[in-house]
């Protein structure tokens, strides 16, 4: 994506069309444009004749941009588990962990990021259940790696509403249920992390139409993603307008919710009547 950000404004600062850059490279102007997005692989030799066409002569300018292209095309950690995931996926969990801040309302369950163990496993189960042993194993070990992301230097800003249902519907047993609710109140301590409980005694709210992540990224040209999945796909909404609809409802999400402090109150007390 950053890659072909940069690829995108070097080409507009020229003047060139899509359709032009796509002549050169012996290619369509829809390539180009899914170039320009990040959605398909990088050829080295692509890169170079766009970056000629673009004017780019200075070697240092084309080293790391032939660099970027490199690093666009090695395959990502999750690839390993690319046998059990659904093939929208892998794209996520590439911008999650490229994320400087991830916004998120959870409604079904609780946020991938934010489940133990075995609260994952009962999600797994009862969402596949035909898959084998093995495979159920093998998600939640990816769920797992996943949630690294928000313990290592540098992790990204988690700001995550709840909906109480998400708390109130059992996924595994009494234990289970408790071992997550534990956990919420002791993750939500972190500094990056900012949790918030959307309460039933609010009524309806903002989030009426369900669950959805804004991925924000640490690169100025890099427009923010809104992540909708859906049962047999997902969308990938970047335009400014989209994007903005899901802020303004995760910004009266976060107001009408009880702040951090008290959320862990609501928990706590959850934690008490399991």
């Amino acid at each position: 994506m950053l890659l072909g950000s940069q690829l995108r404004r070097l080409r507009e600062a020229r003047g060139i069309t899509r359709e032009a850059a796509g002549y050169s490279i012996r290619a369509s102007e829809s390539k180009i444009s899914r170039m320009e997005l990040g959605r398909v692989s990088f050829k080295t030799r692509d890169v170079e004749d766009l970056l000629t066409l673009y004017g780019i002569t200075d070697e240092a300018e084309r080293t790391s941009l032939l660099s970027l292209a490199k690093e666009a095309n090695v395959a990502g950690w999750w690839h390993s588990y690319s046998d059990v995931l659904p093939s929208w996926f892998p794209t996520y969990v590439g911008l999650e962990g490229a994320a400087a801040l991830i916004r998120a309302y959870e409604v079904q369950f609780v946020h991938g990021l934010l489940q133990t163990e075995a609260y994952a496993r009962a999600v797994v189960r009862r969402g596949m259940k035909s898959a084998s042993a093995a495979d159920v194993e093998r998600r939640v070990a990816l769920r797992l790696e996943r949630q690294k992301y928000l313990l290592d230097d540098g992790a990204p800003e988690f700001h995550i509403v709840l909906d109480e249902a998400a708390l109130r519907r059992p996924y595994g047993d009494r234990e289970v249920m408790r071992g997550q609710l534990q956990h919420l109140i002791e993750i939500s301590e972190r500094p990056n992390v900012r949790l918030q409980i959307m309460p039933f005694s609010f009524g309806g709210h903002s989030g009426e139409s369900g669950a959805f992540t804004i991925l924000s990224f640490p690169e100025s040209d890099l427009s923010d993603v809104v992540y909708l999945e859906q049962l047999t796909s997902a969308l990938y909404l970047d335009k400014h307008e989209d994007v903005a609809q899901y802020e303004k409802a995760l910004k009266e999400l976060q107001q009408d919710s009880p702040g951090p402090h008290e959320s862990r109150d609501l928990l706590r007390g959850l934690l008490q009547l399991s």
